[in-house]
């Protein structure tokens, strides 16, 4: 919810298809993430 400035409420109230957009977009942003950060630990 932070990452995209979702409020509980916005989350709630989204349509079903809407929802999966935006959870796929979560999950894809966390995998970026984890990556980042495994190559920025392989470094150091």
């Amino acid at each position: 919810m932070q990452h995209h400035n979702y409020s509980l409420g916005d989350l709630e109230n989204m349509i079903p298809f809407e929802r999966e957009i935006y959870v796929d977009m979560l999950v894809t942003y966390i995998k970026e993430e984890n990556e980042r950060i495994k190559k920025q630990n392989q470094k150091g």
